[in-house]
């Protein structure tokens, strides 16, 4: 199984993702892109950034985010791990206290503990360093009130 996700930068949201047994852009990031999408409204300029995995360099995600004019694609210099490195500390994370301690009967099964680690642990209610010791959603809400008063 593949988990793609696509994150904020700014508030450590995790606002799509996907789960897929395929690497192909249709069952991976272009599922997780149109969840972002729906779930953050591009409302104004943003970068997507990501690795140069071959989902993310397909012509059909290409096509897709060239319908999109405020965003912009950034990719990873090639064999530049730190470039990435807030997306592979979520899948340490991840890891580390979903993953490796659980064991997953069946496939759905490790699609619900997935789904509830991400939409109401992680987002919701995992406290981050990074954030001021605040979770993705906390943060979140401080940083639009600010945006939105500005």
């Amino acid at each position: 199984m593949y988990l793609t996700i696509i994150m904020d930068l700014a508030d450590r949201r995790v606002n799509g993702w996907s789960i897929s047994d395929s690497m192909k852009a249709s069952d991976t990031v272009i599922p997780a892109w149109k969840m972002a999408i729906v779930n953050r409204p591009i409302s104004d300029e943003l970068i997507f950034h990501s690795d140069r995995g071959v989902q993310y360099c397909c012509n059909a995600f290409a096509i897709l985010l060239e319908t999109y004019p405020k965003v912009s694609r950034s990719m990873s210099k090639k064999g530049d791990c730190w470039d990435n490195a807030v997306a592979e500390s979520f899948f340490k994370t991840i890891k580390t206290e979903l993953i490796y301690d659980q064991k997953f009967l069946t496939r759905h099964h490790a699609k619900l503990e997935i789904f509830d680690y991400i939409e109401i642990w992680y987002n919701r209610k995992r406290l981050h360093s990074a954030l001021g010791y605040r979770s993705p959603e906390g943060f979140g809400k401080l940083l639009f009130k600010y945006k939105n008063a500005a």
